[in-house]
């Protein structure tokens, strides 16, 4: 949770430093730009969460070169997303932004944003690697210390570039590659260093590492968490589309409780990232008895800090958007809507919760198959719920959430039984 935190900064930083300047447009700029960065690179975080559970299942194995080659593996397509991307980028930027319906002044804001950033792109999917490997070892505490020194020079270049150096969008761009290549670094740095790592030259060059049957399985496994990403990721950019539509006001007060949202997420994300260690750790040791309980701690646990985060919200969200920005017009309208943020948490835990047991599990399809109700879903109330204007959109969103999690604790039962039926304890 600290962790995570620690990351959620990164945003929050940036708004709140281009807040400052009491420029809607250029906050709107920041938001749309970081959403457009958000679904370019999100629907590749199954770097992440393939590398927790493969590691954590191997580690429940006491397999110590499977852990060493899941890391070779990533690694290996993340360099080759990296690469396309990179590739792709003088299409895909105005294509992005075309889709967001991006204008005027929010538009050249967002672009020199995009443009900016994009180059940190293979970065990103490289941090995903090694934090998921390192989160598959239970190395939580030495992820925390890069995050939060990674965040401090990020924090220092955002009031350094954006307030004193008058960069602006730019500044706030600059800002994130940044500490974005100082955190691979350390990463880095901390991968290897542990014993799994150490051969990973002689790692690349073994022939079992490339085999067809393993390569096949990550495969199986990042394409159902891509696709599953994908759609999360399309929900997210529906949401700030739908924004954007309601003019720069709305778009730059709905960034800001995104940004409060994202926050709670990332707090209870850390339930997410233990269920993906420990039951995949208990899947590999094909322990049920360990996997049930884990799950319904995490459930348990994540229920109560989403209750507490709820709550708190409900006390001091209002003030907390209004501390994002100098524009009367913007702090007035996220309080309008801020009810929204502070319900958020206690609707959305359970699917973040069963996403990390799925995962961790291998359940992958079955996840894809929840996800895919729930983005019908959304899409359907975002049409039927279009003349409550901005509060049709978070109602929709919300929805989108409860949804997702009635799906996954109908199958849970049945993959449970059929996973861990030969090996009952």
């Amino acid at each position: 949770m600290l962790t995570n935190f620690a990351t959620a900064l990164f945003g929050i930083a940036d708004m709140w430093a281009i807040g400052r300047l009491g420029d809607a447009p250029a906050q709107g700029a920041v938001e749309l730009g970081a959403k457009y960065m958000m679904a370019l690179l999100n629907v590749f975080n199954f770097l992440r969460t393939s590398t927790v559970a493969l590691t954590a299942q191997s580690a429940g194995r006491g397999d110590t070169p499977g852990q060493s080659e899941t890391l070779v593996r990533a690694l290996a397509v993340a360099l080759a997303i990296g690469a396309l991307l990179l590739i792709a980028m003088p299409w895909s930027i105005p294509l992005g932004l075309d889709l967001l319906e991006a204008e005027g002044r929010v538009r050249a804001g967002a672009s020199e944003y995009i443009a900016i950033r994009y180059w940190a792109g293979p970065i990103w999917l490289g941090n995903c690697v090694l934090i998921g490997w390192l989160i598959g070892q239970r190395m939580v505490r030495q992820v925390l210390v890069v995050e939060v020194a990674a965040n401090v020079v990020h924090i220092a270049l955002d009031l350094l570039l954006v307030l004193v150096a008058h960069w602006g969008v730019a500044g706030v761009a600059v800002a994130t590659v940044s500490s974005e290549a100082l955190k691979f670094a350390l990463l880095a740095a901390i991968v290897l260093r542990h014993p799994a790592a150490r051969e990973f030259r002689a790692t690349i060059r073994m022939r079992i590492t490339w085999q067809q049957e393993a390569l096949l399985r990550l495969f199986a496994l990042n394409r159902d968490l891509f696709v599953r990403t994908l759609l999360l990721t399309g929900a997210i950019l529906i949401f700030a589309r739908t924004g954007a539509q309601q003019g720069p006001v709305t778009l730059a007060a709905n960034g800001i409780l995104f940004q409060l949202f994202m926050l709670s997420t990332l707090l209870l994300d850390g339930f997410e990232s233990a269920s993906q260690v420990l039951c995949g750790e208990a899947r590999g040791a094909r322990d049920r008895k360990r996997f049930v309980a884990a799950v319904k701690a995490a459930l348990a646990w994540g229920g109560l800090t989403g209750l507490i985060l709820t709550g708190a919200y409900l006390l001091t969200g209002a003030g907390l958007a209004a501390w994002f920005s100098t524009d009367s017009d913007v702090v007035a309208e996220s309080g309008t809507y801020v009810f929204w943020v502070a319900l958020l948490p206690l609707l959305g835990v359970a699917s973040f919760v069963l996403d990390g047991v799925f995962i961790g599990a291998g359940w992958t399809r079955a996840m894809l198959g929840t996800m895919a109700v729930a983005m019908a879903s959304y899409v359907t109330l975002l049409w039927l719920l279009e003349p409550l204007g901005n509060h049709g959109l978070w109602l929709a969103f919300a929805a989108f959430f409860l949804v997702r999690a009635a799906g996954q604790f109908g199958v849970l039962p049945r993959l449970t039984s059929r996973s861990f039926s030969a090996c009952d304890r």
